[in-house]
């Protein structure tokens, strides 16, 4: 029986709803990468997966097979990794925040991102509105700059989970994306090639995020912590909410000036829960000495002082870019409320769309960009406002007009009412007490 017989057969036993074996689950992924398995096939596989589902063993089996497809990053003996993952969100630029705070913090933190597609933005374009910075460090690279600075944001080098690179495409065109199993391979693949020993994970819901409800995350979250654990890495996670837009500012330049803004102690509030919530988690994994006062003693400290600032400055010139390059946008254009109330819904969906429209997002990959575009909330959620009042400020590249398919979106995104709006906190829990909890 050839490689191709075999991979059938386990394909056609997860269709009929069996649990595969590590060695069988191995096999698909190495006949994937080599090209023995069709791409029609593996689709198959995603598919009898998406309906069939897969235990806590078999995600783990799977992920590791993915991570194993590629190359790990390397460090030298003792050195503690840590690692971040967000499952992204409009608006989400804590990873610009809080890579270089750890850093500043003591803690060495490789980070691989990804670019953004559909409504939520991604790290690397948020970074490549700085000119001359580089997004594409080669695993020497990435090792070099960690080495020298204590951190780095760059892109998947092409040996890292090459498995996942060639199942990742064929989800997005096969309708597979929604799978929890197939969901965690991908960013447990990616992110274990870190070679972290503590990772911790944002996994975010609502209007402006991939998982849409409480529910749907905290089942991602559960899977993502037991599979972490598994493969022998201390894992957690906390679900955040995503039904407005994380931070004042939506776009790819804009939202690298309101990380440094936040870096020099100006940072929106739920923005910096967050950034400070995850740093205190990272810092606690790391050193369980500490007392909670402490780590939130030195978090404060890394920004106060400018500390956390110089990281990412010399993450920038490391990689080839600088700061003082930066080209703000021009021309602005402000929107007015048109009824007095208090703001209730900021929708993340209409904003995003809306910078989208005017070039700053993608509706496919091979898209280009414009980086200077994006808006900022004048009136976010809860605030009063009058009839009149400005309540979003739009940024124009030079190029750029006014949209009007951009502004109908933006429009949109604003709803009040008479009386203030009850806010869901930002943050809705910790799931390392689920680390061993088996997701089917």
């Amino acid at each position: 029986m050839n490689h191709r017989d075999n991979s059938l057969r386990i394909i056609e036993r997860k269709r009929d709803g069996h649990e595969l074996s590590e060695s069988q689950i191995r096999l698909i992924i190495s006949d994937f990468v080599t090209g023995h398995l069709h791409d029609y096939q593996m689709s198959a596989f995603a598919m009898a997966v998406y309906f069939r589902g897969m235990s806590a063993e078999e995600t783990a089996h799977l992920t590791s097979a993915m991570l194993e497809s590629g190359q790990t990053l390397q460090w030298p003996q003792g050195t503690e990794v840590v690692s971040k993952h967000s499952t992204g969100g409009v608006g989400d630029k804590v990873s610009l925040i809080l890579v270089p705070l750890l850093a500043a913090c003591g803690l060495v933190v490789p980070k691989l991102s990804g670019r953004g597609l559909g409504v939520t933005g991604g790290t690397l374009d948020k970074l490549e509105s700085i000119p001359g910075l580089r997004t594409d460090l080669s695993t020497t690279e990435i090792q070099d700059a960690v080495g020298s600075v204590g951190c780095c944001i760059t892109g998947t080098t092409a040996d890292i989970a090459p498995a996942d690179q060639k199942l990742y495409a064929l989800r997005d065109s096969s309708g597979t994306v929604p799978s929890i199993p197939l969901i965690t391979s991908s960013i447990l693949s990616k992110k274990l090639a870190e070679n972290p020993s503590k990772l911790l994970l944002d996994v975010k819901f609502g209007t402006g995020a991939f998982m849409n409800t409480a529910e749907q995350a905290h089942a991602l979250a559960a899977s993502l912590v037991s599979t972490g654990e598994r493969l022998g890495v201390e894992t957690d996670c906390v679900i955040t909410d995503m039904n407005q837009p994380l931070g004042r500012r939506v776009g790819n330049l804009v939202e690298v000036e309101e990380a440094i803004e936040a870096l020099e102690g100006n940072g929106e509030s739920r923005l910096m829960t967050i950034v400070q919530r995850l740093a205190s988690d990272l810092l606690e994994m790391s050193h369980p000495q500490l007392s909670s006062a402490n780590i939130s003693t030195q978090i404060t400290d890394a920004i106060q002082s400018g500390n956390a600032l110089k990281k990412l400055n010399l993450m920038i010139e490391h990689q080839g870019g600088r700061l003082s390059d930066i080209k703000s946008a021009k021309q602005t254009l402000e929107l007015k409320a048109d009824r007095s109330g208090y703001v209730s819904t900021v929708s993340p969906n209409e904003i995003a769309w809306g910078v989208i429209e005017l070039g700053g997002g993608r509706q496919n990959k091979t898209q280009s960009i414009d980086h200077s575009v994006g808006c900022e909330i004048l009136k976010p959620v809860g605030t009063e406002i009058q009839d009149g009042d400005s309540w979003l400020r739009i940024f124009l590249s030079n190029e750029t007009h006014r949209n009007e398919r951009a502004i109908q979106h933006f429009q949109k995104a604003l709803r009040t009412t008479d009386s203030p709006a009850e806010q869901s906190p930002v943050i809705l829990e910790d799931l390392r007490s689920l680390a061993t909890t088996e997701n089917h």
